[in-house]
């Protein structure tokens, strides 16, 4: 028999505060009562803080970020409609390969793992582009499959520089919350999350924002939608009813969530990240392996994906990890499955948590015969936090 808590190090779902768990521990309410309105409709209105908008309109629908991409798709868009996205990673993959699914015209950019949305690509197709046939564009934030975070501004910027009118989506599921995000500033015309990484809650929420100009769009898509239909969201603009039952636990959750994001400050979590996944990249760096992500400009501060050495397997190490000290860290997927293992550092976690994930990294690598020196990268993560003006 285990004793202790289990070590959950993957990237999402993340580790759920004491606060949220008693906030969602309450008997089941009624979700037409007469102030359940009044509760999400501030809800909404608090989101609009996160994702840094005054001009959008938060939605919230019970599902996986994969539900707020197919919302973002069906609800602006009609069926041919051609879209621009990049694939450098399973999750950037994912949303390109359901763009080809629901019968969009897809000009897909394959780039390759370790490096994030091809930018300079972009302005050169928007440029060329002088018809506007290309309705929308799809930018990963965050991917989090390979530890790379991407330059939304610099898409906004190459749209802008084309003087090009398509709508600009993206994937946030793995960075809001937790990495700065500017909403209107990049102007993002649809913004996807889920409850389940930096919003520190279950699965079960897709979280998303769409701007003025997605509304419009939407009142011309003719793509067939039911579940995921935004017109039949509308009600809980004005009234916060929602036009099916939602998930009433989850939404008690995110208030508490909001609430204790709100307390620490925005810029602080962000700050407080940085400062984990440094302590990360630290350790990597002394036990002389490399990251995925393919320098600096790619570094990701809410999962780092480690490349192994040459000849070894990183399942063993995330198998001995899980098997041996009862703790889960992320593993490859699709490209680099086996090459990897990834360490997730988002959400609610402190210094000493990530310590105990680099302890058991180190002594899993060990046991798994790949040769690192025990505590290096335990001291140099250490050497990182004690000397860093960062104040937890």
């Amino acid at each position: 028999m285990k004793t202790g808590y289990n070590g959950l190090f993957i990237p999402g779902p993340t580790n759920i505060p004491n606060e949220i768990v008693q906030a969602m521990t309450l008997r089941l309410e009624d979700m037409r009562a007469p102030d359940f309105g009044a509760f999400t409709l501030a809800l909404l209105e608090d989101l609009k803080k996160v994702f840094k908008t005054t001009n959008g309109q938060p939605m919230i629908f019970p599902a996986s970020g994969t539900g707020g991409w197919e919302s973002a798709l069906t609800n602006t868009l009609s069926p041919g409609d051609k879209i621009l996205c990049s694939a450098f990673g399973q999750f950037s993959h994912l949303w390109a390969d359901m763009c080809a699914r629901l019968g969009f015209e897809v000009v897909r950019l394959d780039v390759e793992w370790g490096k994030g949305v091809p930018v300079e690509d972009y302005a050169r197709i928007l440029a060329e582009d002088t018809g506007h046939t290309i309705k929308a564009v799809l930018a990963c934030h965050n991917e989090t499959a390979t530890g790379v975070t991407s330059d939304i501004a610099g898409v906004r910027k190459a749209l802008d520089d084309a003087g090009h009118p398509a709508m600009l989506f993206v994937d946030g599921v793995s960075s809001l919350a937790s990495i700065d995000f500017r909403m209107d500033e990049w102007g993002v015309d649809v913004m996807v999350s889920g409850s389940q990484k930096g919003f520190m809650l279950p699965t079960g929420l897709a979280i998303i924002c769409v701007s003025q100009k997605a509304l419009e769009a939407h009142k011309a898509s003719s793509y067939p939608r039911c579940f995921f239909s935004w017109e039949d969201m509308q009600n809980s603009f004005t009234t916060g009813y929602f036009p099916y039952t939602p998930a009433t636990t989850l939404l008690r959750g995110l208030r508490c969530s909001l609430d204790m994001l709100f307390a620490e400050g925005l810029d602080n979590v962000f700050a407080r990240h940085n400062h984990l996944a440094t302590g990360v990249r630290k350790a990597v760096d002394a036990w002389g392996l490399k990251l995925c992500a393919q320098g600096p400009q790619w570094h990701s501060d809410t999962v780092s994906a480690i490349m192994v050495p040459e000849g070894h397997d990183a399942t063993k190490v995330i198998a001995r990890a899980y098997e041996r000290y009862n703790t889960s860290l992320g593993s490859g997927l699709s490209q680099v499955a086996g090459k990897v293992f990834r360490i997730g550092h988002l959400g609610w976690l402190n210094e000493i948590m990530i310590l105990q994930a680099i302890a058991t990294a180190e002594m899993a690598m060990g046991d798994s015969g790949i040769p690192v020196e025990l505590g290096s990268g335990v001291a140099a993560a250490q050497a990182h936090f004690m000397n860093s003006n960062f104040a937890s």
